[in-house]
């Protein structure tokens, strides 16, 4: 609305500018300060300085607007329009307070020097009296309010008369004593701030529900509110940044969420393309920008009513056409439905005898629960079976669900109409609904879910049993690895002499095939020589020291032991067996056989048995 105001109050304003020029409170405008102005790109800041009040043209619009915008973010951001359907087509917008009745107007300058009024807060009733009391501060949560100076009681708030932004501890849905409804406005366009074609509120009838309406027409449901959370948001039931409250009572139904980390910015925006979407701006991030945390509609499951009545919808086949009928219901058009199109939802099958002796309920787990806008609801602390026989009571009644789900569930929602818009979620978040069918649907969906219970069970038992003998398989391997190192220690009784294998060992245990390179066992080695006993000794050389023996048949042998400090390896010890294996010479011993053991120690490869090699005794 706009009108004319007189010349002497125009003066009046003009005259305040001149007086009180000089002081500017940072976040305030009152009768003492002087106005914001569009030309002088006055602005007003909140105490914390995360918002900022002021003048904007949005995109590729000439046209001049008042708004809200964070302050700290480079990329400007508004959150709140002042006279978004009646824009300045100039620079000569100036925001004040009216000295007659105290509200906060916005006024554009006219070519005869009057001043009209574009936008106020209130045009019918007096604010203050007298206009001196009144205030408007932006506060730091980014909502603007009219206070009376003395009292501090809010006149008028920004967060009443949301645009296309909802912001933290902002209040949505009906004050049922004023009429207020506080809903949000899409834009026109990125360019046109202007009330659009996209509602975002609360429809109050039956079990109150959050809609996104194109015009009249639902566009998208977040379903009821079941005790914990929207029905149609399963991204609720997850660790959640913010915290929710709802509200239904005999003063309000509202909706409120606040942020539950305070270095994390946060918005929910209603596009002017019908996505309703969730933002977040971290400040402690190393490239900073406003990410989407989650939108809706996300998929055609998301459309309402995409399936039709008594259609459930589940994308979890993407292969597949989404929609499917609830228990007991068939499509109303095969043909239609082969064709994808499900506009004409589904019927009872033929045949079918509900409200007869038998009857009872199928259990669709993990959906959003079908629209409540014509429901019963039951409160109090009626459990789901007392849900159950109260629906049994009435032949109309098609399904019910809990009412409220958290500390176990609690109350019925009963519905006795079409079940629309009903879908399947793919992640956990869901609610359980309880369609209706007759004895013989009934069985058949018996038989089922006792097929699939065998068919689990019997994965069970595979799974479990295959998981028993991997671990059977390893444990045998396991056993019989320590069994062989336990055999092999007991060849080494005495500390003197006990030994591990080693990569050397096995290394040299390729040699054992060789025809000229007899093999003799240790134990055979320690009992010829008394434990390489020091009375048996015959002598040391530079790589170690030569014991006499004596085999079991009786033939006396010389066995030369490497001693483990000897530099001697095993290459070199192998060299040196086959060489001598092979030469033929009267004054030099024959090579009887040969034995290598190997340990790891603490410096060096073999640390204690090095080898030792077996020639026949010098003879006198």
């Amino acid at each position: 609305m706009k009108f004319a105001v007189q010349g002497t109050i125009h003066y009046t304003i003009l005259f305040q500018l001149l007086l009180f020029g000089l002081c500017n409170c940072l976040d305030t405008i009152s009768i003492n300060t002087r106005p914001v102005r569009d030309t002088d790109n006055d602005i007003l800041v909140s105490s914390g300085g995360t918002f900022a009040l002021g003048f904007f043209r949005p995109g590729k619009s000439n046209y001049s607007y008042v708004g809200i915008w964070y302050h700290k973010i480079p990329e400007q951001t508004v959150v709140w329009v002042a006279n978004r359907n009646n824009p300045i087509k100039d620079s000569s917008g100036f925001l004040s307070i009216d000295t007659t009745n105290g509200n906060l107007v916005l006024y554009q300058n006219r070519t005869n020097q009057t001043a009209e009024v574009v936008w106020s807060t209130n045009d019918s009733s007096s604010a203050c009296s007298p206009a001196s009391d009144c205030a408007a501060q932006l506060l730091d949560s980014g909502n603007l309010v009219l206070l009376h100076n003395i009292t501090k009681q809010v006149i008028w708030q920004s967060f009443d008369h949301p645009t296309d932004t909802a912001l933290p501890n902002m209040k949505f849905g009906i004050d049922r004593r004023t009429g207020l409804n506080r809903f949000l406005t899409s834009w026109k366009s990125e360019d046109d701030p202007g009330s659009g074609n996209y509602t975002y509120r609360i429809d109050p009838s039956g079990s109150p529900q959050l809609f996104v309406y194109k015009g009249q027409i639902p566009w998208w449901r977040a379903g009821h509110w079941n005790g914990m959370r929207w029905s149609g948001v399963p991204a609720m039931a997850g660790k959640r940044l913010f915290s929710a409250t709802f509200v239904n009572d005999n003063t309000e139904i509202s909706y409120m969420w606040v942020v539950l980390n305070h270095s994390i910015l946060s918005r929910v925006v209603l596009f002017e393309s019908g996505i309703f979407e969730r933002f977040t701006w971290w400040y402690d991030q190393v490239e900073q920008g406003w990410n989407g945390v989650w939108s809706a509609p996300a998929d055609r499951c998301d459309q309402y009513g995409q399936c039709g009545a008594f259609g459930l919808c589940d994308t979890s086949n993407s292969e597949q056409f989404e929609c499917t009928c609830l228990p007991g219901f068939e499509p109303k058009s095969a043909t239609e439905w082969y064709m994808r199109d499900a506009k004409h939802g589904c019927v009872r099958k033929p045949g079918t005898l509900i409200c007869s002796e038998g009857d009872g309920f199928v259990n669709v787990a993990n959906v959003k629960v079908p629209d409540t806008s014509n429901v019963k609801v039951m409160s109090g602390g009626l459990t789901l079976k007392a849900c159950e026989k109260e629906c049994l009571r009435n032949c109309n009644c098609a399904a019910y669900a809990s009412a409220n789900i958290s500390g176990g569930g609690s109350g019925c929602i009963l519905w006795h109409g079409n079940l629309t818009d009903t879908r399947k979620f793919t992640v956990v978040g869901g609610q359980d609904l309880y369609v209706r069918v007759d004895e013989r649907e009934l069985a058949q969906y018996a038989k089922k879910q006792k097929g699939m219970l065998v068919s689990k069970r019997t994965l069970i038992i595979l799974v479990v049993s295959g998981v028993l003998i991997l671990f059977g398989i390893i444990f045998f391997a396991y056993w019989l690895l320590q069994r062989k190192r336990r055999g092999h220690r007991k060849l080494f009784p005495d500390a003197n002499v006990t030994s591990e294998e080693s990569s050397e060992e096995e290394k040299l245990g390729q040699s054992k095939r060789h025809p000229d390179l007899p093999f003799f066992g240790l134990k055979t080695l320690i009992t010829a020589t008394n434990n390489f006993s020091a009375a048996n000794k015959l002598g040391r050389g530079g790589f170690g020291s030569v014991y006499k023996g004596q085999l079991g048949d009786g033939k006396e042998i010389a066995v030369k032991r490497l001693s483990q400090h000897s530099r001697q390896g095993m290459e070199e010890f192998k060299n040196e067996v086959m060489v001598i294996a092979k030469l033929q010479h009267r004054n030099l011993m024959k090579q009887e056989g040969c034995i290598w053991t190997g340990q790891r120690g603490s410096k060096l490869l073999l640390e204690l048995l090095v080898g030792s090699c077996i020639f026949t005794k010098i003879q006198d």
